[in-house]
């Protein structure tokens, strides 16, 4: 491959049929209309639709981005769970507000949501972590996210005493990991469209409730 921009145009977009979206009767709140959209992507056969991109801003004003599984979404929020000492964990300390982006290709969607971030209390953040498998709290439990890693082995020797100590104390639960709330304060809904005249429904918070609004593709 000699020309990656040509390459790149040559991909297809917007391919099959597309869901259709009337933004006339969207709900009231964006919760429900983001639980709908998910159920719609569950029932499309959309892989991880709760996978999502989590953006912080970094000590450097720049920003950081990657992806997270969603944890549960309803009135107060959107949740998600991240270990303290993890970029993103002090990322969220230092500026705690946060973007997420959810992406559904095979319909065409994103959802775009901007907000405040808060820590929700121990309890619920280590109900959280029991109700990961094990191999997960394993290798949460390690607290060296990001960190430089000598070699494989090394990671699989601690992952290994890490279950270890998990199956020796099925309750140990470590204390930085955290579930977070997103208290959206602006939810952006995207419906793509083959022609390019993409509608998209903007829910914004008011003293009172919630805005909607259509916006130009």
């Amino acid at each position: 491959m000699t020309d990656t921009r040509t390459y790149l145009r040559g991909l297809p977009v917007f391919a099959g049929e597309l869901p259709r979206f009337d933004p006339g009767e969207a709900p009231d709140r964006p919760d429900t209309l983001f639980v709908a959209w998910l159920t719609a992507a569950v029932g499309a056969g959309v892989r991880e639709p709760h996978a999502m991109t989590l953006s912080t801003v970094g000590a450097d004003g720049v920003p950081n981005a990657r992806i997270l599984i969603l944890k549960n979404v309803d009135r107060d929020g959107w949740q998600f769970a991240v270990h303290a000492a993890s970029p993103k964990g002090r990322d969220l300390s230092r500026h705690p507000a946060a973007a997420l982006t959810f992406h559904w290709p095979e319909q065409a969607r994103q959802v775009r949501v901007r907000g405040t971030v808060r820590p929700e209390p121990a309890d619920r953040s280590a109900a959280d972590f029991l109700a990961r498998p094990p191999g997960s709290r394993a290798e949460a439990s390690l607290g060296r996210q990001s960190r430089p890693l000598a070699d494989r082995e090394t990671l699989d020797r601690a992952v290994e005493q890490a279950r270890e100590r998990i199956g020796n104390e099925p309750g140990y639960v470590v204390a930085e990991w955290t579930l977070c709330t997103l208290a959206a304060t602006e939810v952006e809904f995207w419906q793509g469209d083959k022609e390019r005249k993409h509608t998209r429904l903007r829910y914004a918070r008011t003293g009172s409730g919630w805005m909607r609004e259509l916006l130009w593709p």
